[in-house]
């Protein structure tokens, strides 16, 4: 219960946080910038279905539950990589976010999946990782449908990144 309530208070002091912000840069379309980076939930009539979107991208709610985990407090750094990141997927390309070690990078990843409800999976990558089971981490990956956020990918062998270039 208290880890849910404490979900809630994170995302209503973030939605305050927008409303003040709209309302202070006087955004009155909602064709503006400011109020397009937001991700949104909308209820597509005819698909009955829900789709979330932020700029110009747009991705059908994936109805993956995994629990009342943890919300991040949402930055606008965190607003930036969300819009980077779901352009970068909109485009069919990966996405990888880049900076000092515990910055947040695959948390804000995780949080960004958890909030379009898709899986993800977090691989540690060493050395020691071999092209064979990189293959069958993307099998598995594309068979799901799930997201895969690789940590420490510099961490590879070349022979093992050029199955992930294929």
């Amino acid at each position: 219960m208290r880890q849910k309530i404490g979900c809630m208070i994170t995302m209503d002091a973030h939605s305050r946080d927008i409303i003040e912000k709209l309302h202070e840069e006087k955004v009155m379309n909602a064709e503006e910038f400011q109020w397009q980076s937001q991700l949104k939930c909308y209820f597509i009539e005819d698909q009955k279905n829900f789709q979330m979107r932020i700029a110009d991208a747009a991705f059908w709610y994936g109805y993956e539950y995994l629990g009342n985990g943890p919300r991040l407090v949402i930055t606008p750094l965190t607003d930036r990589i969300y819009v980077t990141a779901t352009q970068a997927l909109h485009l069919c390309m990966g996405c990888a976010p880049a900076g000092p070690a515990g910055t947040g990078k695959t948390e804000t990843t995780k949080d960004l999946s958890s909030a379009l409800a898709k899986a993800i999976y977090v691989f540690n990558c060493s050395d020691q990782m071999d092209y064979k089971g990189m293959a069958g981490i993307f099998k598995g990956l594309a068979s799901s449908g799930s997201w895969g956020c690789f940590d420490e990918f510099n961490r590879l062998v070349p022979e093992v990144l050029s199955v992930c270039s294929v």
